[in-house]
């Protein structure tokens, strides 16, 4: 079960608990089963939170037998509800921040995660692509399997994320399928055909752009037949140098 659903299930159970309490000791507050009259909600509420907080300031209290066993009920229930809840809680909050300390997704930002552009590794390309999104506040993330790299451009105000690019159940936490479109840009040129492999498998309808930087990667690539547009930044460059050169 993912951290977020187990904080609502919890949230929820802590809220039952609330409303049971306060309902419960407004209708026995009516009927003399307090030692003082409880005729609003206002009192109610406040005499289950300062029970289940075990506060416990003793001016309120049950003095009739079934008064007694509800507010027993309403602490054995209530305070291991509440005791589980916090423990939750507090290891949701952690957890999120060992996530960002470790360049790991958090579930809350998956739930985000929608018509996002996703940069997958940090080459050249990627990183240029980076600055202009950034400068046009575009959504996107960034994804490396460079610990200190994603450590470097979370400094810089980028959502980069560390990951195994080629490892389907850590590629799947970025929800691919959502994604606007994916541009694979690798400093580690070997594994972009088994990258794009894993991605397509999860994002089969989702625009592709591979950066490759020589015709053997621009083959492979192709030779994958996966639906992914191919780029050479080098061979780009070079055909427009030389059309200048040839026309001057």
């Amino acid at each position: 079960m993912r951290l977020s659903v187990k904080v609502m299930v919890y949230a929820a159970g802590v809220t039952l608990i609330f409303a049971f309490g306060v309902v419960g000791t407004y209708i026995l507050g009516q009927y003399s089963n307090f030692n003082v009259h409880i005729n609003s909600l206002l009192d109610a509420a406040y005499f289950t939170i300062i029970t289940l907080t075990t506060v416990g300031y003793g001016d309120i209290y049950p003095i009739t037998a079934i008064g007694k066993l509800f507010v027993m009920i309403l602490i054995v229930i209530g305070l291991g509800t509440m005791l589980s809840a916090i423990t939750v809680f507090s290891s949701d909050i952690v957890n999120s921040r060992l996530d960002r300390i470790a360049g790991k997704i958090t579930a809350l930002e998956r739930r985000f995660l929608r018509n996002h552009i996703v940069l997958v590794g940090t080459d050249v390309v990627n990183m240029h692509i980076a600055q202009r999104l950034k400068r046009d506040k575009a959504r996107f993330i960034m994804v490396t399997y460079d610990k200190e790299v994603a450590e470097q451009l979370r400094e810089q105000g980028y959502n980069a994320y560390v990951a195994d690019e080629t490892n389907e159940r850590e590629m799947r936490k970025f929800e691919l399928q959502r994604a606007k479109s994916i541009i694979v840009d690798m400093h580690e040129k070997s594994k972009i055909v088994y990258a794009i492999l894993v991605i397509r498998n999860m994002a089969k309808n989702t625009k592709m752009t591979a950066i490759v930087h020589s015709d053997e990667e621009a083959r492979n690539v192709k030779s994958l037949n996966a639906n992914v547009s191919v780029m050479n930044p080098s061979e780009i460059a070079s055909q427009i140098l030389t059309k200048r050169l040839m026309a001057g």
